[in-house]
């Protein structure tokens, strides 16, 4: 079971770079000028939201190019949430035995 979660991690990790193919931003990743293009406005909430200073902005770091910062973006996302998993699955089965 194990190595089949980790056999489309590897699946999914590879695709990562299709999303550079496309002129639309990834869901959720959108700005205040694109809600104002698709929707005609600027819902209250957002134009009141505080921008937020992403860690790796547009997943890129100055040194790689945008394929290598989508990629090592991309794995440590998956490491992170698989830990956080992991830990939690311990916790749960910790509680329950």
């Amino acid at each position: 079971m194990k190595k089949r979660v980790f056999i489309i991690l590897g699946i999914l990790t590879a695709l990562i770079p299709l999303g550079l193919l496309t002129d639309s931003p990834a869901w959720g990743e959108w700005d205040k000028e694109y809600y104002k293009k698709i929707l005609g406005f600027i819902p209250e909430g957002i134009e009141k939201a505080k921008e937020i200073n992403a860690p790796l902005k547009d997943y890129s770091l100055n040194s790689l190019g945008d394929i290598s910062s989508y990629y090592l973006s991309a794995i440590i996302g998956a490491v992170l949430i698989f830990m956080i998993f992991y830990f939690l699955a311990k916790v749960f089965h910790a509680k329950n035995s």
